[in-house]
């Protein structure tokens, strides 16, 4: 094997590591999906019918630095349950988001070794320049 080609087998690899935690029924993730165009190597995986599993969770925590950054204030049952009057730890974030898919800050799009979280115009421009490239 030539060093071009695990190069080439690389780039193939990183490219088809994309990919989109979302909710199929969210019409936010619906219009970015639309924005994104076709994504042939974007995996998209929707969170209510394929559960997170906690290595999934555990990379995703481990590329945006916590697992607060990938938790949801804006989930009704955060209110609901009182959550925002308790101070989180980042095992309860962690706890939260496996327990209920909901929590979970969408999308979450993994681009090789980056991670663009929610639905502001920059993460979903700064999504769509790593999927172009």
């Amino acid at each position: 094997m030539r060093s071009y080609d695990i190069i080439f087998i690389w780039g193939d690899y990183l490219r088809a590591m994309a990919k989109m935690y979302q909710l199929s029924t969210c019409s936010t993730c619906k219009r970015i999906i639309s924005e994104l165009g076709e994504q042939p190597d974007l995996e998209i995986i929707n969170i209510k019918t394929d559960a997170i599993t906690p290595e999934q969770l555990d990379e995703m925590a481990r590329l945006a630095g916590s697992y607060e950054k990938l938790f949801s204030r804006n989930a009704r049952k955060y209110r609901s349950q009182g959550l925002n009057k308790q101070e989180l730890t980042e095992e309860d974030y962690r706890r939260l988001i496996l327990e209920e898919y909901t929590f979970l800050k969408r999308p979450v799009t993994i681009v090789g070794e980056q991670i663009f979280i929610g639905n502001r115009p920059k993460a979903v421009a700064a999504t769509k320049e790593a999927l172009r490239n």
